[in-house]
This record gives structure tokens, sequence and C-alpha cells, in this order.
């Protein structure tokens, strides 16, 4: 099996395409497994994975990593899967590097498909100097003067986690109504993060890093320079499906159709996770562990016709369910 996407569902399809005794290879355009969640808030604390009260994105990944390890899979990361074409009893996926997998069946996990983050309009030239889209590590910001820039569930996320790192924390967002989570939203106006409305960054300052930033009200024209050291300007990001949309898929908004098993419609292709698309379709990490699941047990008799598609129990004995009893 091949599974294109190694973020979370990604790597738990692969444990459970192990755990059906098939080989797995994963492929993904990130150079890290662990997708979004890696590249984007590794440092963010999750809670609405099954089993655990409260994780961060990083120990997630590793779990999930050293889950999908017993079974040994082959990472293909770095490479974009770029074309699909069909043999007699299997498929071929080639990267845009080159790399050529032939597989019996492909589960494509991608996510939102190839995301690129929203620009801050000032400034671009301090990228990777003061600037970034992304937080992959807390400690940096240690006793810093951090200017988070959006108004999403990233921004607020991130002026939660540096706040009692940060030696100050400054949000800004161009509108006084926000995309975040209302909850979220309500611990950062408790917190002593100062959330600065009608605002934007209209210039940085800085020779070889950022050091002062420049910050304009919409409505009153006023402007002000504040120190600052890191500027986070989470304002969201395009995601492209890029190559596969070449591959007859069925797409709607950005998202892959699928049928109750997790079928795409092209013959050995199933696909799980963000980015498919069914009635009813909550895209949470948790759902996508359930999808992939069901995408790996209807590939398994497309595999091997003698294959069922209920797997059994990983708790089973050998007994079968109506078998077991409950000790005393």
């Amino acid at each position: 099996m091949l599974i294109i996407g190694a973020g979370p569902a990604g790597l738990f399809g692969a444990y459970y395409a192990g755990f059906r005794g098939m080989s797995v290879t994963l492929m993904d355009s990130l150079p890290e497994a662990g997708g979004q969640v890696t590249a984007m808030y590794p440092e963010k604390v999750i809670y609405d994975v099954a089993g655990f009260p409260a994780v961060r994105g990083r120990d997630l990944v590793a779990a999930l990593v050293a889950q999908a390890g017993a079974f040994s899979p082959t990472y293909l990361l770095g490479q974009q899967a770029a074309e699909l074409t069909h043999e007699t009893d299997a498929v071929v996926v080639t990267s845009a590097q080159g790399t050529r997998i032939r597989a019996k069946a492909v589960v494509i996990t991608g996510g939102l498909g190839t995301f690129t983050p929203r620009p801050l309009p000032v400034g671009g030239d301090h990228l990777g100097r003061g600037l970034v889209y992304f937080v992959p590590k807390l400690d940096v910001y240690t006793d810093t003067d951090v200017v988070i820039v959006g108004g999403g569930d990233s921004a607020f996320d991130w002026a939660l986690a540096l706040e009692p790192l940060a030696r100050s924390v400054t949000l800004v967002h161009r509108r006084d109504k926000f995309r975040a989570h209302a909850h979220t939203v309500g611990k950062v106006q408790t917190s002593r993060v100062e959330v600065l409305t009608f605002t934007e960054v209209s210039a940085i300052h800085g020779e070889e890093r950022v050091e002062k930033v420049e910050l304009a009200h919409s409505k009153s024209g006023e402007r002000q320079v504040r120190p600052a050291q890191a500027i986070v300007a989470a304002l969201g990001f395009t995601a492209d499906l890029g190559p596969l949309t070449r591959w007859n898929l069925t797409i709607d908004k950005r998202h892959i159709v699928v049928d109750s098993t997790m079928a795409t419609g092209i013959e050995r292709v199933f696909a799980a996770g963000d980015i498919t698309e069914y009635p009813g379709k909550v895209r949470l990490i948790a759902t996508g562990f359930g999808e992939v699941a069901t995408a790996v047990n209807n590939a398994a008799p497309v595999i091997d016709p003698s294959a069922k598609v209920f797997p059994g129990h990983s708790s089973d004995d050998g007994a079968g369910v109506g078998d077991q009893t409950v000790p005393a």
C-alpha cells in the first residue's frame, strides 16, 4: 500500500495497514512526518484526540510514528506525488522528484494538499530574521517581545502558548471580530496578552533582525512604534491539491469526494482525512483516524480477494467476538 500524506491520518493508516499484513510506503511533500501538525503547530496542545486529555502536537506525531514503526513502513519525505497510472493489478505513482512506486492500492491522506502561508504585506525581507509564519519551537521566544498578527485559531493559540515565556505578547488584528474559537479568545483576553483591534503592521524596523514594529490604527490613523524581536504572521494559508487535480478524481472545493468505504471512484485509490468530502463530513484528527482505518480495511480485499473487510479486533486472542467472555 502507498499512503500519500504522512500526517496523523496517514501515520495511523501506516500502522493499520501493517496490522492487516501489508507492506507500506508513506510519501509526503514535507521534509518531516506529521503533516500540518508538525509544520504549523507542533507546540500546540490538542484536546480532542481520544485517549489524550491533552497532547502536544509534537508528542502526538512522535507517538504515531512509534506506533507505525512496529511494521517498519518506508518513508519517502520531501517528495510530492505527481502522476498516477494503472497496470493490470496495481497502480503506479511517480513523484515530482522521479521516484516510482508500484502499489496494489493507494490511500490519499494529504490533509489540505500543499499549503502556502499568506504573506504579511510589509517586511518580507525580514522573513527568517524575526518574522515567521509558524512557531516550531516555543523556547526561542523566552524573554522576547512578540507581536502576533491575525485573528484566527493559530494566532490566539500562539498567543496563549507564548504568554508564559515571552516578555510581552501583543496580538494585532485588522478587525474587532475574530475567527478563533470563542473559548480561546476569552482566555487570551483575560491573560496579560495585549489585544489591539483595527490595527495593522505598517512597517518593520531592524538591520540584521527585527527590532521594532510600527502599528497603525485603521480608524483613528494613530501610529505607534514598539519594541519587537519577533513577529508571528498567523494570517492563514492557501491550499492547493496540485497534481492530484489531474488524476480524474471527483473534486469538490479542493476536497476529494469519497463514498462510505472511502473509495474515490478511481480503481484502487482511496482517500481519508481532511482531504475528503462526503455528506456530514467533520474535519477532525479523530475523524481522520476512523476514516483511514475504513479505507485500509476496504482496500484489503482489493489487494487480496481472499481478505475480508472486517479485520477482527487487535485485542482478540483468536476467539470470535461472540465467544469472548469477561473474567469475573
